[in-house]
Order: structure tokens, then sequence, then C-alpha cells
């Protein structure tokens, strides 16, 4: 069987960019049957380097933009009924692939995560002083 592939995007590809995490990345069980377009965390960009940080619920990581030895290719798979050859053989398609995207990049994090731990705000004595002596005068 012969595969073709091609490309609709016209002159370039979109970018796309992989994210290498170390370890596992688990779903609670109550989002197990809804991890289409689940939203796991967020990434940043520095932008004056090439650094990014990925924050996942209360852990933060660290990583960096690694270029690729071979591009990727993202492709989509188009089935077509084939109708040059008659109506006896039903089974019959011809399959293409569709260019959608290419990858260059991988956003590499292979350091351990940063735990982030949320204090309370610390009061600050001199504030208190300045708000009670407004008050006196």
């Amino acid at each position: 069987m012969q595969i073709q592939v091609k490309c609709s995007c016209g002159a370039e590809c979109p970018e796309w960019a992989i994210v290498e995490l170390q370890g596992v990345v688990e779903v609670q069980p109550a989002l197990q049957d809804r991890l289409q377009n689940l939203v796991i965390g967020q990434l940043c960009r520095n932008s004056s380097q090439e650094n990014y940080t990925f924050t996942v619920g209360y852990h933060e990581l660290t990583g960096s933009k690694v270029t690729l030895k071979k591009p990727l290719l993202v492709l989509k798979k188009v089935k077509y009924m084939d109708v040059d050859q008659g109506s006896d053989d039903q089974s019959a398609s011809k399959v293409e692939l569709d260019v959608i995207g290419i990858i260059r990049h991988k956003i590499l994090f292979k350091n351990r995560p940063k735990a982030l731990i949320s204090k309370p705000e610390p009061v600050v004595k001199e504030r208190a002083n300045a708000a009670g002596s407004s008050v006196l005068n």
C-alpha cells in the first residue's frame, strides 16, 4: 500500500514543540473521563533567555529549549473511497497523510520540580504603628 504525504498549509507549516517531562503526570480519578482539553498547568517563557517555567499545581519546573537532531512531522490521516476500483471491492480506499505541523524544538524539563509553598503574609509592625500614630494625631 502506498501512502502519500502532502502539505496543504501553503508555503510554510506551523511550528509545534514537544514538552518533555521526567516522571509521571497522574490524573485524579474524577477527571479520567474528561482528558480532552484538560488544562494541567501554565507554561511561561522568560523573554530575556530561552528558559521556560511550567507550573503544575504546587510544583514549578524550570526547563530549556533544545533543538532536535531531526525534525518531526505532525500528520493527520485522511481516508478517501477509491471510486476507480468499481463497486465489487468495497474495501478499496485511498489513504493520504496530511502535514499539519513540524516540530524542530523540544522544551526539556530535566530537573526535579520546586515545591511552591504559600505562606501567609507577615504582619509588618511599622505599618501597624504608622496607622495607629496617624489616628492619634
